[in-house]
């Protein structure tokens, strides 16, 4: 991969593939601890995140995992449907990814 070519599978599988994000493994893994990991996991890896990445990066790592987190559950929660042309657009690769297979 080069430039901004990113592998969007690993996102939804088992970190096994490199997604071209510098520190997209640690990322990931906070992101998983974070919704459904230990307040013993939480702890380690907040810190892995901090002395890895820096305060400031810890901090929007944060915010982007609270936003993301909160914009899905309201729209789940309301039965905000796909609007028709993201539906169209997003179809091959939600697909690829399986996406649409994921419970909300």
């Amino acid at each position: 991969m080069t430039g901004n070519d990113f592998n969007l599978k690993a996102i939804v599988g088992d970190f096994s593939e490199s997604s071209g994000v510098e520190h997209g493994e640690l990322l990931c893994k906070f992101v998983d601890i974070a919704l459904q990991g230990t307040a013993a996991e939480l702890a380690e890896i907040r810190h892995e995140v901090r002395s890895t990445l820096g305060d400031a990066a810890f901090v929007d790592t944060c915010a982007a995992v609270a936003s993301f987190n909160a914009v899905v559950i309201i729209a789940d929660g309301s039965g905000i449907p796909l609007e028709d042309v993201k539906e169209t657009k997003t179809r091959d690769i939600r697909e690829s990814l399986g996406i649409d297979e994921f419970r909300a």
